[in-house]
């Protein structure tokens, strides 16, 4: 029983790494003070869900989907394409938010003088009050 237990748990071993990859990510936003470090993990999660969705994607023993009608009526096994392409659109539209974000990391510091959160809300107060 222990045997089979573990052997389903490395049978998997994708899923548990984009998982702790999350995990990571998500308390990199979260603990964190650093307006880059936060921008850091940000791109730590959504690799994880990169890899996440291409391993839903992919299918042992399946190749390229680029067959004929009477390959499939026989059984062909072929990886579907549309979570792969997905991701790639995914990954441009990650690239993108990450040159965003650093561009506005960048006009922080020029107003602030810092890119610690904690410091940036502490002179923001003092400018409101």
């Amino acid at each position: 029983m222990m045997e089979w237990l573990i052997e389903e748990l490395f049978a998997k071993y994708n899923y548990w790494i984009s998982i702790v990859l999350m995990l990571i990510g998500f308390y990199t936003m979260i603990a964190k003070d650093n307006l880059i470090k936060k921008i850091i993990g940000l791109n730590i999660f959504q690799t994880a869900i990169f890899l996440f969705y291409i391993s839903l994607g992919d299918i042992t023993g399946g190749t390229e989907p680029i067959v004929s009608e009477e390959m499939i009526a026989q059984g062909y096994v072929y990886v579907n394409p549309l979570p792969h392409v997905l991701i790639l659109t995914a990954i441009v539209v990650g690239v993108a938010t990450t040159a965003v974000a650093l561009a506005l990391v960048i006009l922080m510091y020029e107003e602030y003088g810092t890119i610690e959160e904690s410091e940036i809300i502490e002179l923001e107060r003092e400018r409101g009050a």
